[in-house]
């Protein structure tokens, strides 16, 4: 039976109405794109300030909008391909030009090389987790891990010498700003496993609750007040625990691969088998029945 697709019955499964929760993630990212827009074109009018604010405005929104779709069950294809384009306009185009405007350009081809190499490294490093996500072969603790620097740290970190710049420091010579910048994007695309902290646990004993409200506001003044401090604190903490990210991801290596040997010890080999069985056959044969 064939089905007319210009017929009442099938345009109103076409354009069937869609949920507002559906929506509201899309809504943030969209959100997400236009301050990453922003932020290029305030790079190009030497407004460099705020628009790497615009830039760590749009790594706030990027934390949000995934859990909100989680949250309010708003998951949708595209709006993860909406994410994906969002993280590659925002985390490795903008950054990559802000670089460029703010010093690059003073090498000529080779700061645009440069910049433009990070932006790639953005994208390609998008494009392998997105190959990932349902990879069967990946061992339950690399839930815990991100392959390579994620673009969202991997823009703020490479913002680095602009933030010193902000605090007052002279700026570094430019081929400085230029290998530090392929440096991150090298980041990005490694194998270097980084923290990700999706297994933790996201709920707070009743007597931390507003310790926690504490904590948060304090943060959010610190970063307001003081915004060049703390990301450039934070952007050195965060190069400095890649080293222990590492190791700790070596050691659950470690771990499973020895209990992986002491399985294959405790399970006879696949040769030995039969023999197994058929002397555990020929015993329950020769035991008493209990029935009699």
């Amino acid at each position: 039976m064939l089905i007319d697709p210009k017929s009442p019955e099938m345009r109103r499964r076409r354009f069937r109405p869609i949920p507002i929760r559906m929506l509201v993630p899309n809504f943030i990212t969209l959100l997400a794109i236009c301050a990453g827009l922003t932020a290029i074109r305030l790079s190009t009018e030497g407004r460099m300030e705020l628009a790497v604010a615009a830039i760590v405005f749009a790594a706030v929104l990027d934390g949000i909008d995934g859990r909100v779709a989680r949250m309010i069950k708003g998951q949708s294809k595209f709006g993860a391909e909406l994410d994906s384009l969002a993280d590659f306009v925002n985390f490795g185009v903008a950054p990559g030009l802000i670089l460029y405007f703010w010093q690059l350009r003073e090498l000529h081809n080779g700061g645009w090389i440069a910049a433009m190499v990070f932006a790639i490294s953005g994208g390609l490093r998008l494009a392998r987790f997105n190959a990932s996500i349902d990879d069967p072969n990946k061992p339950a603790f690399a839930a815990n891990f991100f392959t390579g620097v994620p673009a969202p740290a991997g823009a703020i970190t490479v913002l680095l010498p602009i933030y010193l710049g902000f605090l007052g420091l002279s700026k570094p010579p430019a081929m400085l700003t230029a290998g530090y910048t392929l440096l991150i994007g090298f980041l990005m695309v490694s194998r270097l496993p980084v923290f990700s902290g999706k297994t933790w646990r996201m709920r707070v004993p009743p007597e931390m609750v507003l310790p926690v409200f504490v904590s948060v506001v304090l943060f959010i003044a610190l970063l307001i007040g003081y915004p060049w401090y703390i990301l450039s604190v934070g952007t050195v903490l965060y190069l400095l625990s890649l080293p222990a990210g590492w190791k700790s991801y070596r050691d659950h290596q470690r771990r499973a691969a020895a209990q992986g040997a002491t399985a294959a010890d405790v399970v006879p080999p696949e040769s030995a088998q039969p023999y197994v069985s058929k002397v555990t056959e020929a015993h329950q044969d020769n035991r008493p029945s209990r029935l009699n």
